[in-house]
């Protein structure tokens, strides 16, 4: 085992203690550990980030649950609309993009850097998301949206989701929030739930198109669940919001690092 696959392995860690602390956001560590440190094309990365991140947010939806804090029902309401559109966009958006999106003069955009300048950019909203650290919603409207609303939205962000390979977590938890009226905490539960589902369907799309290195992958995410098993258990001692904002700039350095690397 080489230097550049221990820090791999240490970064599949931090994956599960960042989910483990916040509820969400390791996903978007994910894609760029798999393309900058490892060396995976982009449509393979975001494919192994979607097992990754489906199975480690299992463990987390258990914990969640057994602390009561899971909706079961508005979680399934979402992934319905969610997973097909996630597993659509994985079987059969993503394998029919061009290689060569379009080109200008001297400047091609291929479909590996397209995908991973949208990954920039949702690592972008997600970050100011994080960075802006809204209070807790106790009080909220018991008074849900219609469930039509809920469907087309599950498809959007299920088909954004499935794009960039991350578990979209970071978009679940404000529509929740915002569409389904329930609290702050028992959204990030939730959020999990439906992140599990989308995830995994996803990914089966993905077997049908490439050649998974199961070795690997199941190491990386078992590392990976260790992570969340001791993120969970650090939560108790440190504060989630300083850390949520902490790690939002964290992101947008991210962000603004890949865009400069893809386009340079």
């Amino acid at each position: 085992m080489d230097s550049t696959q221990i820090l791999g392995y240490i970064g599949a860690l931090v994956v599960g203690l960042v989910l483990g602390l916040i509820g969400g956001g390791g996903s978007i560590l994910t894609v760029p550990l798999l393309v900058y440190l490892l060396g995976y094309n982009p449509v393979v990365a975001t494919a192994y980030s979607l097992f990754v991140v489906g199975t480690t947010s299992l463990v987390g939806t258990i914990q969640k649950h057994k602390e009561g804090l899971v909706d079961f029902k508005t979680g399934l309401a979402f992934s319905f609309p969610s997973f097909i559109a996630v597993y659509l966009s994985r079987r059969y958006l993503v394998p029919n993009i061009p290689e060569t999106i379009f080109s200008v003069s001297s400047f091609e955009l291929t479909k590996d850097m397209g995908i991973m300048i949208f990954f920039a950019i949702i690592m972008c909203i997600a970050s100011f998301s994080m960075i802006k650290n809204k209070k807790d919603k106790n009080n909220i409207s018991k008074n849900s949206q219609p469930y039509y609303k809920t469907f087309i939205q599950g498809l959007t962000i299920g088909t954004v989701t499935g794009v960039i390979g991350a578990g979209g977590g970071f978009l679940y938890v404000p529509a929740l929030v915002l569409w389904a009226k329930i609290p702050m905490k028992k959204a990030v539960g939730t959020s999990l739930i439906i992140v599990t589902i989308n995830s995994l369907i996803g990914f089966t799309g993905d077997m049908q198109t490439l050649n998974v290195e199961w070795e690997f992958l199941i190491i990386f995410t078992l590392i990976s669940i260790a992570g969340i098993i001791l993120g969970v258990f650090l939560s108790k001692f440190i504060s989630g919001h300083k850390l949520k904002k902490s790690f939002g700039y964290f992101v947008l350095f991210m962000a603004t690092y890949i865009i400069y690397k893809e386009l340079k």
